[in-house]
């Protein structure tokens, strides 16, 4: 039991470590197409081309001083980023990266997906109300509006697609569509699907949240250091889940992550031949 629930870690750290580098680099891929849009140059200085940007600061934002608002919940106000960190990236390993790389199979891979997604509402919530903000409550109930109203509908775009695959697993809905794309048949439902993750993550022009107009970033706005980092993270880590969710559920999962993907095989099955020679090398003879 104790070497199974060691694999278990060490394969959920490799699927990890991808996915924080995919984030650093998404966040540089998104400052650089803005800049682009604007006729600007973006990040370029620190190593080449910018490259090493996300870096500096994520290191910038872990050495700032954590700033606590005077009469907030200090525990509250700690454990909510953690919480909502914690939420976006413990959907992942019941995400197939391809018909053969999946961490955690069972045949509710779809539900538990949707409802981890939801659980996130509870994280925004207690960080709003914690910070002893009006600013940061009016953001989060903003915030947590807009979640709740377009996950009733991303939970009602998928009935077709559960009962045209005739299962809630979504390795089995990936392997459904091996002889045509969901995106065809259900095209429209797609296009409002793709809008829906688009106003779930927050993303332009859905980004209302964040109330830049009124120089208020919304619930994270009493956030700094580290802290505030873990909500940066949990944002675009959520991007990338949706992401490969759409790809996933109507596009077969051919295009999530091809390289990301890749590396993980790579890793898992070195892994699983160096924990299969370690584990038949210590078992007892009988």
């Amino acid at each position: 039991m104790i070497i199974f629930w060691l694999n278990s870690i060490i394969l959920s750290i490799l699927t990890l470590i991808p996915l924080l580098i995919g984030v650093a680099f998404f966040t540089l891929a998104e400052r650089k197409i803005m800049a682009g849009v604007q006729r600007r140059t973006g990040p370029n200085v620190v190593g080449f081309l910018g490259i090493l940007q996300p870096f500096a600061d994520g290191l910038k934002l872990v050495l700032k001083e954590i700033i606590y608002p005077s009469k907030s919940n200090y525990v509250l106000f700690t454990f909510s980023p953690m919480l909502v960190l914690f939420l976006s990236f413990i959907s992942w390993p019941a995400l197939p990266f391809n018909l053969q790389t999946i961490f955690i199979d069972f045949e509710y891979t779809l539900l538990f997906f949707l409802t981890i997604s939801s659980l996130s509402v509870y994280g925004i919530l207690l960080a709003g109300w914690s910070s002893n903000s009006k600013y940061a409550l009016l953001g989060g109930i903003r915030s947590i509006s807009q979640m709740i109203a377009y996950e009733i509908s991303i939970s009602l775009i998928l009935l077709p697609v559960i009962a045209f695959s005739g299962s809630l697993n979504i390795l089995l809905i990936m392997s459904f569509q091996k002889m045509v794309w969901y995106v065809l048949p259900f095209f429209p439902l797609s296009i409002i699907f793709f809008i829906s993750i688009l106003a779930e993550t927050n993303r332009t022009p859905f980004d209302l949240a964040e109330a830049e107009a009124e120089l208020v970033a919304g619930y994270n706005v009493e956030y700094s250091g580290i802290i505030f980092a873990a909500f940066f993270l949990a944002e675009y880590a959520n991007i990338l889940l949706m992401a490969a969710f759409f790809c996933n559920t109507f596009l077969w999962g051919l295009i999530v992550f091809i390289f990301i993907s890749a590396f993980i095989f790579k890793l898992k099955n070195s892994y699983n031949s160096f924990f299969i020679h370690i584990y038949t090398f210590k078992r007892p003879s009988l």
